[in-house]
């Protein structure tokens, strides 16, 4: 399993009804890397936890959303240089965190082009059951249209089948819109 894989060869190989150790092991592997790069560029998002260092515009608020999700962790916070310790949301003047914000109490975030720094953690220590599936299904989809790239249909004996011919099935984008980032108008 190549890092930042949203699922295991295992759980491929048992939703395809395959016996572990098959020869299609290592396109499969392939399969699943690319998968997960596809899920990630197309929600806009990284899923596994991860520290990331962003410059910021500040907006003249006292929150802002930060770029990666959930927020896990914050380790530093500079805001036109100024170093802005840890705090609460009553008592204490700093910064404090929820699952999607970085808030402020007693501090601001100026305006200014790049002018906020923030060291962070986020992502899932254990991907989403839902992320997983739409990945097992994304690497079958592409599995089994290894025999028919590029098909639509095919007649055989009177019957015609017809193919998914899309980035993804149905199903799976389903799945991941509930989760791709949206950002505020």
């Amino acid at each position: 399993m190549t890092a930042g894989d949203l699922t295991t060869i295992a759980n491929v190989e048992q939703w395809l009804d395959l016996t572990a150790g098959c020869a299609d092991e290592a396109l499969l592997t392939r399969l699943i890397t690319a998968a997960s790069g596809f899920i990630r560029r197309w929600c806009d998002r990284d899923f596994v936890s991860q520290s990331y260092t962003d410059s910021l515009d500040g907006k003249g608020g006292g929150r802002m959303p930060l770029p990666q999700q959930p927020i896990t962790a914050v380790s530093a916070l500079v805001i036109d240089g100024v170093t802005v310790p840890p705090g609460d949301p009553v008592s204490t003047p700093g910064y404090y965190f929820t699952p999607t914000m970085l808030c402020l109490n007693g501090y601001r975030f100026a305006r200014g082009f790049g002018n906020v720094t923030v060291s962070y953690t986020a992502g899932y220590a254990v991907i989403p059951p839902e992320v997983e599936q739409a990945c097992i299904e994304l690497v079958a989809f592409r599995y089994r249209e290894i025999s028919r790239i590029g098909m639509a249909s095919k007649a055989m004996a009177g019957e015609t089948t017809s193919y998914v011919v899309r980035d993804m099935p149905p199903s799976v984008a389903t799945l991941l819109a509930q989760l791709k980032k949206v950002v505020p108008v």
